[in-house]
């Protein structure tokens, strides 16, 4: 692959020509999702932990790994939009199926959707992309509410790790769309 301007010229190689929209926001290129510093991981619950990718604020979703470093019942959920995972490592199921997800599975889930995750004994580490739109909330198996998670919360859990372990709270502007 052609490195620079010149490279790609010489190679017939053209970019597009023409200035991107005025209010158009900037990429996010992430060189490695999984980072090499740990301070990028926010602790979510003790074994719990996530990296973000990106935080959608104008249209209420997020991309982020979830890394499991515990066996059982992470947590009963409902989701209020759509999710897609694919499975990195480890695997992990839900009470309410009969599948297990295990590296290279993709799942979808819809909206309503509400289950039970649970990551079973002798994994090390489960590390899942997850792609939710809207947010969810927790609740008992009874469906009573408990908490909830959207990408607002997620922003502020990374503002708080992030200074606090040194990186800064503005670490995180550079995961918000």
């Amino acid at each position: 692959m052609p490195d620079t301007a010149s490279d790609k010229q010489a190679e017939g190689l053209t970019p597009y020509q023409h200035p991107f929209p005025q209010d158009a926001v900037p990429e996010i290129f992430v060189p490695r999702i999984e980072p090499e510093d740990d301070r990028e991981w926010v602790p979510q619950a003790e074994g719990v932990w996530f990296r973000p990718l990106c935080l959608g604020v104008s249209q209420g979703y997020y991309v982020n790994l979830l890394r499991v470093r515990k066996a059982g019942v992470l947590s009963c959920h409902r989701h209020f939009g759509p999710v897609h995972a694919h499975v990195l490592k480890g695997k992990w199921h839900y009470l309410e199926h009969d599948w297990v997800a295990e590296a290279g599975a993709y799942i979808f889930e819809a909206p309503g959707e509400t289950h039970t995750l649970v990551v079973p004994e002798g994994v090390a580490e489960m590390v899942t992309l997850f792609h939710v739109t809207g947010g969810y909330m927790y609740c008992t198996p009874d469906g009573a509410p408990t908490g909830c998670e959207d990408v607002f919360t997620k922003i502020e859990l990374c503002r708080k790790h992030y200074e606090s372990c040194g990186l800064g709270a503005d670490y995180v502007e550079r995961f918000i769309r």
